[in-house]
């Protein structure tokens, strides 16, 4: 083991750690969340089918074995708050294998798998490796380009709506709904604080335009083919090279690639990103997106709502 790595296993990473549960409230809360995910994919298992419908408003998710119980209790929520047909679509975020297969399918009757082999059928033909090497790599260390590169590269639907898995509708979403209808430009909510991970200056100046306020992209809306891959590649690869890696890349992308597009904004409102527990307003909210510090009331609180 290198001096650096042995570095990292002894202190680094265990820092890391110790300061992560600290934001929580310290172990044992942090245990406690823990111990409602745990819960949470147990309940997960029990749900009433969630039927999908081929001719249903198409709602896709990346996801896999670490994720589906989010998925399936979203997917949960928004039939249980909506009279709308829905057909799902999940992407495999490259954990899918037999036994989840058989699951999802029972759980979900009829859904739509987009499985691994389907997926680098997509990217052979419209991202070869060799034109578009950096999104390659990325895929690799970085999951969340998946939701760019993996969904955007499928050819169904040209209009795509992208939803996170750890998020929860409480009521109709209408807006969201009005926009699945009658697609046009973009759709995305705001975030509770903007967070690109690069200087807005710079996106701009690569992408040509200014830059929207605060994307957020638990939900996203757009039509797969203004997605100019060649400029995605060099975005990124610029981005990086620039400013360096950032957990919130996709986020910058996709900021960037709606910057001059027709804009369907959901209220920050009823749309919220990171609810504070005080204030949420179960009556009234369309959705909640479950992000940093709302994950503890998410997985000790508001998912036990939807089961008896």
């Amino acid at each position: 083991m290198s001096i650096q790595k042995l570095i990292n296993h002894l202190y680094r990473y265990p820092l890391s750690n110790w300061k992560m549960k600290q934001r929580f409230g310290g172990y044992l809360a942090y245990q406690r969340m823990l111990k409602g995910q745990a819960h949470m994919i147990k309940e997960s298992q029990h749900l009433p089918p969630i039927v999908s419908y081929t001719n249903g408003l198409a709602i896709y998710f990346l996801t896999g074995k670490k994720y589906l119980h989010q998925t399936l209790f979203c997917a949960f929520s928004l039939t249980k708050a909506c009279k709308e047909n829905f057909q799902f679509i999940l992407v495999d975020d490259g954990s899918f294998n037999q036994d989840l297969i058989a699951n999802v399918k029972q759980q979900m009757p009829n859904v739509k798998l987009v499985l691994k082999n389907e997926i680098e059928n997509n990217l052979k033909l419209k991202l070869p490796t060799d034109e578009y090497p950096f999104l390659h790599q990325k895929r690799k260390i970085y999951p969340h380009i998946k939701k760019l590169t993996d969904i955007h590269t499928i050819d169904d639907n040209p209009f795509k709506l992208v939803l996170d898995s750890d998020m929860l509708f409480w009521n109709e979403p209408t807006k969201l709904i009005d926009w699945l209808k009658n697609p046009n430009g973009c759709l995305y909510m705001l975030d509770s604080e903007e967070s690109y991970g690069y200087d807005k200056s710079l996106m701009a100046s690569l992408c040509g335009y200014d830059i929207p306020k605060s994307v957020n992209v638990g939900a996203f809306g757009i039509n797969s083919s203004i997605i100019n891959w060649q400029k995605v590649e060099i975005w990124s690869k610029t981005l990086e090279e620039k400013q360096g890696a950032s957990y919130f890349l996709e986020q910058a992308l996709s900021a960037m690639l709606i910057s001059k597009e027709i804009k369907t904004v959901l209220d920050k409102g009823e749309y919220i990103v990171n609810p504070e527990e005080d204030i949420i307003n179960l009556n009234e909210d369309k959705l909640h997106h479950y992000v940093d510090l709302s994950k503890q009331y998410y997985f000790e609180t508001a998912w036990k709502k939807f089961i008896k």
